[in-house]
């Protein structure tokens, strides 16, 4: 799949189906709307991150996720706006004219019912619908056992710790990457090494907790939260526990896929009644992750 930024696409390009999105989380819904469609078109940052910060979601997916999750949808274009307070000045008709008639050739958009564009969001799909330059495609909003699929409602699962019924709404294991930092090697004392990750704080981070997950192509036990048993003075920390895994990744980035949470975190009496949990924790996300389909992109 190429990568492509707005501005690098030639005006003389081929026409192009168009899947038209912020796509945060590429949940079911979204990949309706880019069923079907040979080139994605998504917005880098979230548009709410430039017009109103105070009010931005945290997001699901980083950029790196998103863009790995669409190539894996058999894309053969992701198109990107570097979106900015300039391009936020746009009105619907320069967005559909220039960007899409103009520069992207769209013979065909895709969007979904609930999505705005132009300038203070007057661009609807029904406006879209009323372009002579292309046809337009309006995807319904898409209901699991009957509940709208939604980013916000899946950030909300994914902050509970219910990951498991997340990926009901995802259509895949909820994906979460950092860079591997040094840690305070306490995993190593106990014999229980772990991978540390601070969590960016504009992303979603699952509830606090220890989980089942695959990383780095291993089944792992994953701790989220701020150690209770020891008098550390850190915060939030993302620790994973690679199951057969021997080496460091400091300075990688890891990936990982949540797959079940498996219990809350909690305060131990004892540093041995701590490894004893610790090994029932890994006894048991290796028998989870053993039952669960691994997931390429959390490779």
């Amino acid at each position: 799949m190429r990568v492509t930024p707005l501005p690098e696409v030639s005006p003389g390009s081929s026409s192009r189906s168009v899947a038209i999105g912020t796509f945060d989380g590429l949940h079911l819904g979204h990949r309706e709307v880019i069923r079907g469609s040979d080139t994605v078109l998504t917005f880098e940052p979230h548009p709410l991150a430039v017009l109103h910060p105070e009010a931005t979601p945290k997001l699901l997916t980083p950029f790196s996720i998103k863009r790995d999750l669409i190539a894996g949808l058999g894309v053969d274009e992701l198109v990107v706006i570097p979106f900015d307070r300039e391009f936020a000045s746009l009105s619907a008709e320069q967005f559909a004219s220039e960007v899409l008639a103009g520069r992207l050739r769209a013979r065909q958009v895709s969007v979904g019912e609930n999505f705005r564009f132009g300038k203070r969001a007057r661009g609807t799909p029904e406006f879209l619908q009323s372009q002579p330059e292309f046809e337009t495609r309006v995807v319904p909003l898409v209901e699991v056992a009957g509940e709208t699929v939604s980013s916000s409602h899946i950030r909300g699962l994914v902050a509970a710790g219910d990951v498991r019924h997340a990926a009901e709404y995802l259509g895949g294991p909820f994906l979460f990457e950092g860079e591997v930092v040094l840690g305070d090697r306490r995993g190593r004392q106990l014999r229980m090494p772990t991978a540390n990750i601070v969590p960016d704080d504009a992303l979603v981070t699952p509830g606090h907790g220890v989980y089942a997950a695959w990383a780095h192509g291993y089944p792992g036990a994953v701790n989220v939260g701020v150690r209770p048993t020891f008098e550390t003075g850190r915060g939030l920390l993302i620790e994973v526990h690679l199951i057969g895994f021997e080496g460091d990744l400091y300075g990688e980035t890891l990936r990982i896929a949540f797959v079940e949470r498996m219990r809350g975190e909690k305060r131990f009496e004892s540093v041995d009644a701590l490894v004893e949990q610790m090994q029932r924790d890994v006894a048991e996300a290796r028998e989870i992750c053993e039952s669960t389909r691994y997931p390429a992109a959390a490779s």
